[in-house]
């Protein structure tokens, strides 16, 4: 194909479906089929820096002209690109600042393998049968066949949901989705779970719970497409999915040692490295939300606009909430409700219009918030406030895109037409919001639970480390390297010892595994919010 300008356009041709891989590469011109780029998608100036992605040059006067004549970039090529871009740096960044940075500093680093390892091994389970399990062209209504295993027919034939991308680009963009739930999922494991079970967990969960929640949802044949309900970027399959998973997760490995004493009271050790997360989960939101529109148009230009709305109000909201009760401006609570705001407006952002993505701020900051609460009427040791933020957050979002999907937004994309929501007189969406929503708790939760049951029975696969390793911290137990020098982990050895084990609901009954500990009690302060 030649090179083009935006003044010289090709036009597309219709794909001619007649083999499964969209034709021979080696005597046909495949590109044909796609349509070649008249502007550059708005993320694309905005969201490829050097620091998301190395490799980007520095944006200049005339560079996006003569990136333009250079190469022949389709639109939904080029957005997709860059959307995946956006979407690996979210994967990678999120989880690993954010999570690390609420934990104590001698199990920071654990947090961040795990979830380099999830986006590891998810991409490969994604390769492997994930892609063909969620999004082959032959599935069923709850999960997808292996016609597609190893990829094989994933070329250049229309993807299963549009026929602006290819099928190898709509994959590659749909494995970070995947990712990104299973490093979601397994922060759960803080301070106490163990690398090997988890790992194992990861590959587990994600053919058995995740492909089929993605495909029930997204893939034209799953029943949820079928029936009607609408999540534009995640509601379900991420979220709560993600979500019921930590919760499952939580529960199975028990409480922390000293949980319901001072010896957890402690603050996160690190809240610039949350806020640090925070921006590289905003930024990477985009290419998830306006990426989903799976095209450059105007579908894509809302949802980034939501997007951002909704994470504003949240953390605003967030922080007034704990404000109100702390007097304290909290770096923290903002971060956590800009969260909560772009959990929430995920399944609407390409639904609902600006107005709306105000109110999905605000309920989702405050339902979240509260949500945090849950946790201790469950007797459940959430850690890192996974199910109450991603799990609450993305069924407060279901329900409100249910309630405030507009028609004509959905149609901004040029084809996508639905008969709007509760406020356009549709009052049956939100009983498909519902039911998209129980349904994938239920499994996602019950799921988890049995994986893990059966994974914790297996030898040399306990679920949970032992407390000798809890109490010198993931890092060293498991991971054998620290996130931070020497001086400090021997600080959190120390700080370790400040309860005595009688005082701790977890342990005692049982002997401690390092009694020399408590003979460090009288060297250190008595300041329960003292950061671990």
């Amino acid at each position: 194909m030649e090179s083009v300008t935006i003044d010289d356009l090709v036009l597309t041709l219709p794909y001619n479906g007649t083999v499964p891989s969209g034709g021979d590469s080696l005597n046909q011109n495949l590109n044909v089929y796609y349509e070649v780029s008249t502007v550059i998608f708005l993320p694309s100036i905005i969201l490829m820096q050097a620091d998301l992605v190395p490799s980007s040059p520095a944006i200049s006067p005339g560079y996006w002209q003569q990136r333009l004549s250079s190469y022949s970039w389709s639109r939904g090529l080029g957005t997709k690109r860059t959307s995946n871009q956006i979407a690996t740096a979210h994967a990678y960044d999120y989880g690993s600042f954010f999570y690390s940075g609420l934990a104590r500093r001698k199990s920071a680093l654990s947090l961040i393998w795990v979830t380099l390892m999830a986006v590891g091994v998810t991409s490969f389970q994604w390769f492997f049968w994930g892609y063909s399990l969620a999004f082959s062209h032959s599935a069923g209504k709850f999960i997808g066949d292996l016609s597609n295993i190893g990829f094989r027919n994933v070329l250049a034939a229309p993807s299963v949901t549009s026929k602006r991308i290819p099928d190898l680009l709509f994959a590659v963009y749909q494995g970070m989705f995947a990712s990104i739930t299973v490093a979601l999922a397994v922060g759960a494991v803080a301070e106490r779970g163990r690398m090997l079970p988890c790992v194992i967990f990861m590959f587990i969960w994600s053919t058995i719970i995740y492909d089929a929640i993605a495909c029930w949802t997204w893939n034209p044949a799953g029943w949820v497409s079928q029936m009607g309900g609408i999540d534009f970027a995640g509601g379900t399959p991420v979220h709560i999915a993600s979500g019921s998973a930590a919760l499952a997760y939580s529960l199975m490995l028990g409480k922390r040692r000293g949980h319901g004493t001072h010896e957890l009271n402690f603050r996160p050790h690190n809240v610039t490295q949350i806020i640090i997360g925070t921006v590289f989960l905003w930024v990477g939101w985009f290419g998830f939300n306006a990426g989903s529109a799976l095209s450059a148009n105007m579908r894509a230009v809302m949802a980034a606009v939501n997007t951002n709305i909704a994470a504003s109000v949240g953390g605003v909201t967030w922080c007034l909430l704990d404000y109100r009760l702390e007097r304290k401006w909290s770096a923290v609570g903002f971060c956590s409700g800009v969260v909560a705001g772009l959990v929430a407006i995920t399944p609407g952002s390409g639904f609902v219009p600006p107005w709306a993505a105000v109110i999905f701020g605000a309920v989702a900051g405050s339902s979240c918030n509260y949500a945090t609460k849950v946790k201790f009427y469950l007797g459940i040791d959430d850690a890192l406030d996974i199910f109450a933020v991603h799990g609450i957050g993305g069924f407060v979002g279901n329900m409100l895109t249910g309630f405030f999907a507009a028609d004509y937004v959905a149609h901004l994309d040029g084809f996508t037409k639905i008969p709007g929501g509760g406020i356009s007189g549709h009052w049956m969406q939100l009983a498909y919001q519902l039911a998209d929503s129980v349904s994938g708790f239920a499994y996602s939760f019950g799921g988890t639970c049995l994986i893990l049951l059966f994974i914790n029975l297996m030898p040399g696969l306990k679920l949970r480390a032992s407390e000798e390793a809890e109490v010198i911290g993931m890092d060293d137990a498991e991971i054998g390297e620290f996130a931070y020098d020497f001086v400090e982990f021997t600080r959190d050895v120390v700080n370790g010892g400040d309860m005595l084990d009688d005082d701790s609901k977890f342990s005692a009954d049982r002997d401690s595994p390092t009694p020399n500990e408590k003979a460090f009690s009288s060297t250190v302060g008595d300041d329960p919010h003292r950061s671990r």
